[in-house]
């Protein structure tokens, strides 16, 4: 220790709770990010401010604020304030706030704001529980919610709340939250002395990916794990490294996010960008996802759409899932974006895909008429002298084996399903399909 150093405990005891819920801003004008809705004039804003409250669902992702705004909201109104997640209560709980509720408003003339975190949780009995005390105004619920409200809250819940969509803060957002924590010596860090430059900041923030939470926490740990050396605490690289251990990437594999990836790499392999479609794999691989399930999306947009313009794109989905069968992660992840590659650069063509699509609405939307006689197989005596296979041709004894019979239903007499490209493979296989169609069109007899 330096002669004059400061004992650790003489910088005051360890504030209460993670560093994230102790900055969190206690004015609406501490509020850094979602300029969209509490700006000047923007209509969240004018409601907070007015005390006009109404039941609503903020949509975002982690670390956005939703929290924070459901909490200041009650405090700007003078509301009573009720928190539960949808997680631990359910059902129970939620009448018995319904009823202190009640009481709050008969005796105080107090509104009850219930703060529901994680409300796409609750199941659609759970949900529907809510109902009739929003429309009559008992509560004001809101609900914070990650994933899409659309698919995750019961329309008739929905249709009696406002959605607020939050977005992930920015660099510069999170950078503000960060200095601001630096600074403060009753709620923040600055009583244990930290010095972190402009590009250790960064770091924090680019790691932290739009989450204010995640970047607190990482800055607080980095700090701690700083060594104290003269009454400061210089936090390094190495110790970001290790208090952030992995970057935060915003996925749930059975939420919105999850589609939104799937989307993004399945657009990029069609427009055949190899480049972004290699990104967006490897973010679905490093958010957690089973790499099999990035596999099976391959081998369909094999078949849906590359198909016959190179039908080795079909086999290489399908070797690269064989391959990490065998070899596991990471090792056979490699295999993956090989295949990726190879798909986002193969010729593209739906004529399959249109093609089985029309087949199957035929099947689906018209009767179903007898198998033609000449193509029906007759291994008995009877189905012979029936007309089974009267009058079929065998290709093989034709010349080019090419023969002109019919073998679709009389209704469907002449029908074209399959219309290849001019793509890859497709190319070649579309100028035999179109000779072999004018061969057989001027075989038929005239009408």
């Amino acid at each position: 220790m330096e002669l004059f150093e400061q004992p650790a405990s003489a910088a005051g005891p360890t504030p209460a709770g993670p560093l994230a819920d102790r900055m969190r801003p206690q004015a609406l004008d501490e509020v850094v990010g979602q300029e969209h809705l509490l700006g000047p004039g923007r209509v969240l804003r004018a409601a907070i401010e007015s005390g006009e409250l109404h039941s609503m669902i903020l949509w975002g992702p982690p670390g956005s604020g939703k929290t924070t705004l459901a909490s200041l909201m009650a405090h700007v109104a003078g509301a009573r304030f009720v928190a539960f997640s949808a997680v631990l209560s359910g059902v129970k709980e939620i009448r018995q706030v319904v009823a202190e509720a009640h009481v709050e408003r008969s005796r105080r003339r107090q509104k009850t704001i219930l703060f529901v975190d994680e409300i796409h949780r609750f199941n659609r009995a759970q949900q529907d529980a809510f109902l009739p005390h929003v429309e009559k105004g008992t509560i004001v619920l809101i609900g914070a919610t990650t994933e899409n409200p659309s698919f995750e809250v019961n329309s008739a819940l929905l249709s009696r709340c406002r959605v607020y969509v939050l977005r992930g803060l920015e660099e510069d957002d999170l950078l503000t939250l960060m200095r601001r924590a630096l600074g403060d010596r009753e709620r923040g860090l600055a009583r244990l002395g930290p010095e972190v430059s402009d590009d250790a900041l960064r770091s924090i923030a680019r790691l932290a990916n739009g989450d204010a939470r995640s970047a607190l926490n990482v800055l607080e740990l980095a700090v701690q794990l700083a060594p104290a050396s003269g009454g400061r605490r210089t936090v390094t690289d190495e110790s970001i490294r290790q208090a952030a251990q992995k970057r935060t990437l915003l996925y749930d594999k059975a939420g919105e996010e999850h589609y939104n990836l799937i989307s993004a790499l399945h657009k990029s392999l069609r427009d055949s960008d190899p480049d972004a479609a290699l990104y967006w794999m490897t973010r679905m691989l490093d958010s957690g996802e089973e790499p099999l399930y990035v596999v099976r999306r391959l081998v369909r947009f094999a078949s849906e759409d590359i198909g016959n313009a190179d039908p080795r794109a079909l086999t290489l989905a399908l070797a690269a899932k064989d391959a990490y069968d065998f070899l596991g992660s990471p090792e056979g992840e490699l295999a993956i974006a090989q295949a990726t590659l190879f798909l986002a650069l193969a010729p593209k063509s739906n004529a399959a895909y249109v093609a089985f699509n029309e087949a199957k609405a035929d099947v689906q939307e018209r009767p179903a008429e007898p198998v033609p006689l000449h193509i029906r197989n007759a291994p008995t005596g009877l189905m012979k002298d029936l007309g089974y296979g009267a009058g079929y041709q065998y290709a093989h004894d034709a010349p080019d084996a090419q023969v002109a019979q019919e073998h679709l239903p009389e209704s469907l007499r002449g029908r074209h399903y399959y219309r290849p490209t001019d793509r890859g493979l497709e190319a070649e296989l579309g100028r035999r399909l179109a000779a072999w169609r004018r061969w057989r069109d001027e075989q038929r007899p005239p009408p």
